[in-house]
């Protein structure tokens, strides 16, 4: 069964060979599951040679470059850790843009200010670094397994989202 999310994962990497461009990406609750949709496309690879899995704060700090300050200050699951995770990994990849996920995808880990299904999808380009807050619910995928599958597979889906919609501008 072809899903939304394989076909924008399609859709993008078409994008991304029209405009010549590259694309890194840089996944905390998805566990690489944007890469893993990426690399499902057939000639993927003239576009997308670098994707991160950054689970750990450890991992965001020493591969993206990610600020211990900022991890402190307001905590892994937040704009500006997207932001910066996007960044780095486009750095690091010389990617022409990149795509950070960042976000608890349940079924605990939530608070009050962040509960589970609360997301940052970062993104940047060398003229953009940027980041969104989503609260994803695991509704729009009720054939997922768990509530968890669901909203990593809800992240996965807006990230592509949000590249496509880049590439289309």
């Amino acid at each position: 069964m072809v899903t939304e999310l394989d076909k924008t994962a399609e859709n993008v990497v078409q994008l991304l060979k029209e405009r010549g461009f590259t694309l890194a990406t840089a996944e905390s609750c998805t566990g690489g599951l944007i890469s893993a949709e990426i690399t499902s496309v057939s000639g993927s690879s003239d576009v997308f040679g670098f994707g991160v899995c950054t689970y750990a704060n450890e991992a965001k700090m020493k591969l993206l470059g990610v600020r211990e300050e900022t991890l402190a200050a307001v905590g892994a699951v937040s704009e500006e850790t997207a932001m910066q995770m996007a960044k780095g990994i486009r750095k690091l990849s010389g990617a022409d843009i990149a795509v950070s996920v960042t976000g608890i995808a349940g079924p605990t880990g939530g608070t009050p200010d962040k509960p589970v299904g609360t997301v940052y999808i970062g993104f940047s380009s060398e003229e953009l670094t940027s980041a969104v807050r989503y609260l994803f619910t695991g509704s729009t995928f009720p054939e997922a397994a768990d509530s968890r599958e669901a909203i990593r597979y809800e992240t996965a889906l807006a990230a592509l989202q949000t590249v496509q919609r880049a590439l289309i501008r």
